[in-house]
């Protein structure tokens, strides 16, 4: 029982991907990837690789492979920033109960200033999304 292989594999890189074409070349099914283009998600940018033409299909397969990548960046960030609450919470109970005076000494100033940024960064948006929500009304 053999699966299939996709058509187009997408090697991951910082802010998209390089695309390949997957083919299997001969009896042997060796697997053949052939660059047809790089992507980048934070654009939208599509560059053919080399002199190459990008079909529709490519370029279908291109922009659904985009869209579901915003997608996973997006949860991970999301679930990043949950991890970051469940960190401060392990902080904060890891200073309460076991830090040393020299540990407390390292980390409280980078600690406090990081917690005040974030906290000036969060009153902010906040109340500029209540003014805008008023302003709507």
């Amino acid at each position: 029982m053999s699966a299939e292989l996709p058509p187009y594999y997408f090697r991951v890189r910082d802010n998209g991907a390089f695309v390949f074409r997957v083919t299997t070349e001969d009896r042997q099914r060796r697997i053949a990837m052939d660059q047809i283009a790089v992507v980048n998600i934070r654009n939208g940018e599509v560059k053919p690789h080399g002199d190459r033409q990008l079909d529709a299909e490519d370029l279908a397969a291109i922009r659904e492979w985009m869209e579901a990548r915003r997608e996973v960046l997006a949860a991970r960030e999301l679930d990043d920033i949950f991890r970051s609450v469940d960190h401060l919470n392990t902080t904060a109970q890891w200073v309460q109960t076991r830090a040393t005076d020299e540990e407390l000494d390292a980390i409280t100033d980078p600690l406090l200033l990081a917690m005040h940024d974030l906290r000036t960064v969060l009153v902010r948006k906040r109340a500029e999304r209540l003014l805008r929500e008023r302003e709507g009304d």
